[in-house]
């Protein structure tokens, strides 16, 4: 993939987040969500790629667009597999909750997961402690080797978790064994990404969260060096069919990297909505101007960079 591509994928989620940001703190995540589903729709006609959606907004009959197999894209370019998630948080940006990202991640045709519309449990990890996790191993196991690894005290470790009625057992666990739990309200991708940033305090992100922004974490986590293992949660026979005719054989085998974002080049892109860990959200400013900022990572360079955009609002809305 051309390098260029970066940028043009940060002008895609730069959009998304300002039309989603209008709604912030409103109660109406659904109107936040197709703000930004919208916005980014249309910012992809000027990407120049061939790309094909593989994990989006659902399928073709749940979706008006970025529905899974759509095409996006000038038509210039490489061919890409395409994972957007337009409002990785929408709950958060209606009640005008920290952590809501717009997020979007590009591969060569043929790396990244189609990922079926189910729960997946994970484990993320930064890099300090990638290769030397198993998402097999007891929490209680996995909770132990961290800290030996971190050279931290149980005490010190971090978890970050969603707060679930499901994970009632794993907060158990975490609070017998005495960590520092972070509980989420939502934002999966974003909880995934802050075990390989220093700065967010997270060692670990466990629990079950989306099997797609399971593939959208990885794949940033991919550029940063860290690690996710995921494993699918299938509910019935139903369940397993949509596996299976997604290519994956058996759903209850480990997913590492490689089976979720191929080992080749990745790219991945995300603004803020509202303010996170690695970047802030949307600040709507005087003279009709907002600033938006992005991080956006490229695996085949490891290069991390932070984008601080001022962006003049009556030249955006008539993208929106």
């Amino acid at each position: 993939m051309r390098r260029e591509l970066s940028l043009e994928i940060v002008r895609v989620t730069e959009l998304a987040a300002l039309a989603s940001a209008r709604w912030m703190g409103k109660g109406m995540k659904n109107e936040a969500d197709g703000a930004a589903t919208s916005a980014m729709r249309k910012m992809f006609d000027s990407v120049p790629i061939h790309g094909t959606v593989v994990i989006g907004e659902g399928e073709m009959d749940e979706a008006p667009m970025l529905y899974i197999g759509e095409k996006v894209g000038n038509g210039q370019g490489c061919e890409v597999d395409v994972a957007v998630d337009p409002v990785e948080g929408t709950e958060l940006v209606a009640n005008g909750l920290n952590h809501a990202l717009a997020v979007i991640a590009i591969a060569d045709k043929g790396q990244l997961l189609h990922a079926p519309d189910m729960y997946m449990e994970k484990l993320a990890c930064g890099p300090m402690l990638k290769g030397r996790l198993s998402l097999d191993d007891p929490l209680h196991e996995t909770i132990r080797k961290a800290a030996y690894h971190l050279n931290k005290e149980i005490g010190d470790i971090t978890v970050s978790i969603l707060d679930r009625e499901r994970h009632a057992e794993h907060i158990r666990i975490l609070r017998e064994l005495g960590v520092r739990i972070k509980l989420l309200s939502a934002g999966d991708v974003a909880g995934a990404i802050a075990t390989a940033f220093q700065e967010s305090g997270v060692d670990l992100y466990v629990g079950s969260g989306g099997a797609p922004e399971g593939v959208l974490a990885a794949a940033a986590l991919y550029c940063l060096e860290g690690e996710l293992q995921g494993r699918l949660m299938p509910l019935d026979e139903e369940d397993h069919k949509r596996c299976q005719a997604m290519g994956i054989v058996d759903p209850h085998k480990i997913l590492y990297m490689k089976d979720m974002v191929g080992d080749d080049d990745v790219i991945f892109a995300a603004t803020g909505i509202t303010p996170g860990d690695f970047v802030s959200g949307v600040r709507f400013l005087p003279n009709q101007r907002a600033e938006t900022e992005s991080i956006v990572m490229r695996a085949a360079t490891k290069t991390i960079r932070y984008i601080k955009s001022s962006h003049y609002m009556p030249s955006k809305i008539e993208m929106m």
